[in-house]
């Protein structure tokens, strides 16, 4: 159960990454959706990607942060 938590946990921001990338194809062919004007699809895109991404980096940096696989400079002191 537990593990079945964890991996919802890592979809739903992947998920939210992904959207983010195809709002911000879509900006690129024409292709609105319900947003006033493109600028503003694409912008949500970005933040979407960017939060979507981070969390995902961040979970993987943890991880490996505590069994000592990162580098020297980044090990907690």
């Amino acid at each position: 159960m537990q593990r079945l938590i964890a991996l919802l946990i890592m979809v739903i921001p992947g998920i939210a990454g992904v959207v983010g990338i195809k709002l911000m194809r879509d900006v690129l062919f024409g292709i609105h959706y319900g947003f006033g004007a493109l600028w503003l699809q694409f912008a949500a895109g970005l933040i979407l990607f960017v939060c979507g991404l981070s969390f995902v980096a961040g979970f993987v940096f943890y991880r490996d942060r505590k069994r000592n696989k990162v580098q020297t400079r980044f090990q907690k002191k």
